[in-house]
């Protein structure tokens, strides 16, 4: 482990003006994903910025109904809390499908969606990773691709070579039920306060895969919000894995559906383990919209949706399982919700 300067500063205002004023700081919460990234020699920060007991810990009612996680709230401390349970199942049940016990009680909701996007070549610094070293190529074109993204990759089999190459996927199940909840992200950061729509928060690898979102350097999460769901909505989050626990998606859905009259139905879908970011499946939504969710109409909304999708062959036999496997994920997942909302 490379050697590094480490803070407790006393305020968020504080860790802030750390952090920005070094180019190589980080910031550490719960530490479930840098601690092993600092100890695989992945991440070599110059500064470590402790701002765990800084932010807000608190679950609390916003005054239009919806709830406000503070960033140092515990993954199993928001899977817990009963207004999470009733009023946003999705968000409980994709926390618990996420890691075990003894990671949720420590990971943070500020940390949780920050956790990078990455695969098996950029925990390996012995082989080639656009996002962990920028310019050196991708290890995963033709390699290991099981786990790599089939949507928002480039129409041809990316060059290896090419210094934006990367077909990594988004691992956060949280994230992915924020993205279809239409959460907001309140951040402090050098500039001051914004507040940033979740679905806005993750970026695609476009000529820097090293950048897994929008935030700027020293801008920190100080808290998310939920906002409140219609009446009647139902919510529900499916994942399909390799084993039982403790592993990344294959494929998942976070799934919103609000009834809205006989036959006709608002539906949000989001999408994790087939892109660089969690996926919200908008042309899907809009394809669903107003009508009967019958199973023909989602297998078309998928057929829609996954239009573009690029699969990776790879050594392993590819990903192309992922395609069909996600639109019988998608359609079992809001079967069990319209027979909810009868």
């Amino acid at each position: 482990m490379k050697p590094f300067a480490y803070a407790r500063p006393g305020s968020v205002a504080e860790a802030v003006r750390d952090v920005a004023a070094e180019p190589a700081a980080v910031f550490l919460a719960g530490g479930t994903n840098l601690v092993d990234h600092l100890k695989l020699g992945v991440a070599r920060p110059d500064l470590v910025v402790d701002v765990r007991t800084l932010t807000s810990r608190e679950i609390s009612d916003l005054p239009d109904g919806g709830l406000r996680l503070g960033a140092a709230s515990t993954n199993s401390e928001v899977a817990a809390d009963r207004r999470v349970r009733e009023r946003y199942p999705v968000l409980a049940e994709a926390l618990l499908a996420g890691a075990t016990g003894q990671l949720r009680n420590t990971a943070t909701t500020g940390g949780n969606p920050l956790q990078r996007t990455r695969c098996v070549y950029f925990q390996d610094v012995t082989t080639a990773c656009n996002k962990r070293d920028p310019g050196s190529g991708c290890s995963a074109v033709g390699g290991y691709t099981r786990h790599h993204a089939v949507l928002g990759v480039p129409a041809a089999l990316p060059d290896p070579t090419a210094p934006e190459t990367c077909t990594a996927t988004h691992p956060s199940d949280m994230a992915v039920a924020l993205a279809a909840l239409d959460a907001q992200v309140q951040v402090l950061g050098p500039a001051g306060e914004r507040t940033i729509p979740f679905a806005d928060l993750h970026r695609l690898p476009g000529d820097d895969p090293s950048r897994d979102t929008v935030l700027e350097h020293g801008e920190l999460i100080t808290a998310l919000d939920l906002p409140p769901l219609p009446a009647g909505a139902r919510s529900a989050y499916r994942k399909v894995r390799d084993r039982a626990s403790y592993a990344f998606a294959l494929v998942s859905v976070a799934a919103v559906v609000t009834a809205d009259g006989p036959g006709s139905s608002t539906v949000r879908i989001a999408l994790g383990g087939v892109a660089h970011k969690p996926w919200r499946a908008t042309r899907a939504e809009q394809v669903l919209r107003g009508g009967p969710l019958t199973e023909d109409a989602v297998r078309a909304a998928m057929a829609a949706e996954l239009a573009a999708a690029q699969p990776q062959p790879g050594i392993d036999g590819g990903n192309g399982f992922k395609i069909p496997l996600l639109t019988r994920t998608v359609v079992a997942t809001l079967r069990e919700l319209v027979e909810a909302t009868r």
